[in-house]
């Protein structure tokens, strides 16, 4: 058995025991037990639009006293960032979840791996947490799940078919967590969560299917959180919006509508998919030699389009990256991937087939030093050696932060004699978060009492806040929050509590989950950017005195061969401050911060450069 083959087998496996877990004999749903009871939709009752004017101050959104009861929106992430997004919707004594994500470290965390919400607030509320709702399956809506587990009490746990697998995998990764029950919803479910709370579940669309936009239905007012969305009349493997529901709702009335900001800033209307369809298909007819497609592996969509192209050009797939080739065996198995027999190939076979009928799809398309796409261009993948004239296509928009990576490696393929195109050069990628346009199609289609921007940086909330005012909304009812930010919403009113929630980072690295602060952090960047200096001194007891000469080791700072004048100023000057200052009964700790004191100061003199110094006392 090939290891292409063996590979592709884990993945089946790992994903049967992650979708049946915890599966009854008796269930034919995953994660098995029955559903809460559910609401009809059309059952629920209707109010009447209210069109009070109501003439307030601007104290009026100041910070009121601590209130326990009415309803409170809670943001643990998410706000005024990209990733970790996770709401807490609170009225009275209940709370319902939603979301959990994961955010990726910037540049200067080094060695942390995620960033998680914030779960503090909950902490005395486990208890008042009833429900978690999951909106779709992307990595800053559902990464951060198995982190936050044991902090959220036990609520019920609903998610859509393909969000629910991609999330059971996800668990099954971190053995030594139990794999919760997770119900299975549909658009148009409403879930009773109790007498006060329930919850509607309304189709929208974005870069994967089964992305739900979720509606809490309070007594005071309707909450409506519109999930990663954009408009597209025309969506792949997917069904457009349910626009004449939020219509309805609109007419219903609701109070506070919580949307997508990430396009807060982009002008226009986002691309539909089927644009992108068109875009494609002349890119692979002028393709030549085989086609790489780099992409991420979570827009399932856009994977899709390629297999569709594909087979109409007579080409075979390959995948390749291990979230590319799980998020495949997962979509294939729940019908979203759709695929004739015979298309798909494993890496082994490529050599089977004419070059340039195989195409040949991705991971890597940020620069990843290990991913998929740098391994071919710098030679280092097993089966794909690079090929003049083969033809390399971007499919995806850089994260910011990523375009030297990027860069280099589009230069390396150019090296190779490769034909490279990208999203700049042609329409073949759209984004999942609607534009400015998308943003007040949504506004106007619900008409919200109050808009709370939601999922964005700071500058794209307030933008967003500026599309609703110009759609009629007045500036005091609109809701720019902090991650945090404890928001009392009543049905003419809302403001901010005193206190916020806490909000810090929590980030994980390795096993440890928050045990890296920022002390921590701060270490880290020093030793990354000025390196360290360890200083070891022996001293007689008796007498003070050092004995022989301090051991010194450096790493990340100065090469020892190379700066040996430097080094004996720096014994002298250790065996001075001590001696000088040892009389009598010798003091380890004040002896340690006078070297690190001293020694870095001279250190900064010679160099202009602050190491971290770790001096070493030992008492013979």
């Amino acid at each position: 058995m090939t290891e292409e083959k063996q590979q592709s087998d884990t993945i089946v496996q790992e994903l049967g025991y992650a979708i049946n877990a915890g599966k009854g004999p008796a269930s034919t749903r995953l994660g098995g037990g029955p559903r809460a009871p559910r609401l009809e939709r059309r059952q629920q009752p209707k109010s009447a639009v209210r069109r009070i004017k109501i003439f307030r101050t601007a104290e009026d959104n100041a910070p009121k006293p601590h209130k326990e009861g009415g309803l409170k929106i809670v943001h643990l992430g998410g706000l005024g960032e990209i990733g970790r997004n996770m709401s807490a919707i609170q009225y009275d004594d209940e709370i319902i979840l939603i979301d959990a994500g994961v955010r990726f470290p910037e540049t200067d965390m080094p060695g942390i791996d995620f960033i998680i919400p914030n779960t503090d607030y909950l902490n005395d509320k486990r208890h008042m947490v009833k429900a978690m709702f999951f909106s779709h399956g992307h990595m800053d809506h559902i990464g951060g799940l198995p982190y936050i587990l044991d902090k959220i009490g036990d609520p019920d746990i609903y998610a859509a078919p393909l969000t629910k697998a991609i999330l059971m995998k996800r668990l099954s990764e971190f053995k030594d967590r139990k794999i919760p029950q997770i119900d299975e919803v549909k658009a148009g479910d409403v879930i009773k969560v109790s007498d006060k709370l329930s919850v509607e579940l309304l189709r929208i669309n974005h870069s994967i299917p089964d992305d739900l936009a979720i509606v809490i239905h309070t007594p005071v007012g309707k909450v409506m959180h519109t999930s990663d969305f954009k408009f597209d009349e025309n969506p792949v493997n997917d069904k457009p919006a349910d626009i004449e529901r939020m219509k309805q709702l609109a007419a219903e009335g609701v109070l506070v509508l919580m949307s997508d900001s990430t396009g807060a800033e982009v002008e226009g209307h986002s691309l539909s998919e089927s644009d992108i369809t068109t875009n494609l298909e002349k890119l692979f007819r002028q393709a030549t030699g085989m086609i790489i497609i780099g992409t991420f592996a979570s827009l399932i969509n856009r994977i899709q389009q390629i297999i569709t192209i594909s087979e109409k050009l007579g080409r075979k797939v390959v995948f390749d990256g291990y979230s590319m080739k799980t998020n495949v065996e997962i979509t294939k198995l729940f019908g979203y991937l759709k695929m004739e027999k015979g298309t798909q190939i494993s890496m082994d076979e490529i050599d089977n087939y004419p070059r340039e009928k195989i195409t040949a799809v991705v991971t890597g398309a940020q620069g990843e030093g290990n991913a998929v796409l740098m391994r071919i261009a710098s030679g280092e993948h097993r089966f794909i050696r690079t090929h003049k004239n083969d033809s390399y296509i971007f499919s995806s928009s850089v994260i910011p932060g990523n375009e030297r990576n990027v860069q280099f490696l589009k230069d390396q393929l150019y090296r190779n004699g490769a034909k490279v195109f990208n999203y700049k050069m042609l329409d073949i990628h759209a984004g999942g978060h609607g534009d400015k346009e998308d943003l007040t199609e949504m506004i106007r289609l619900i008409k919200p009492k109050f808009l709370m921007p939601i999922h964005g940086q700071y500058s794209m909330m307030v933008n967003h806040g500026l599309l609703g005012q110009a759609e009629g909304i007045d500036e005091k009812n609109i809701i720019i929050a902090d991650n945090g930010s404890i928001t009392h919403v009543e049905a003419d009113r809302w403001w901010f509590d005193k206190t916020p929630a806490p909000s810090n980072y929590v980030m994980v690295d390795g096993l440890g989950i928050g045990d890296v602060g920022n002390v921590v952090l701060r270490d880290r960047q020093v030793l990354a950017e000025d390196g360290m200096f360890v200083i070891i001194t022996i001293i007689d007891s008796k007498t003070g005195k050092v004995i022989g000469s301090p051991d010194i080791i450096s790493r990340g700072f100065i090469y020892l061969k190379d700066n040996r004048d430097m080094l004996s100023q720096v014994r002298k000057k250790i065996r001075f401050l001590i001696e000088k200052d040892t009389t009598g009964e010798i003091n380890t700790t004040y002896l340690k911060d006078l070297i690190r004191d001293q020694v870095g100061k001279f250190l900064f003199l010679k160099t202009q450069r602050r190491p971290m110094i770790l001096p070493v006392v030992i008492e013979v």
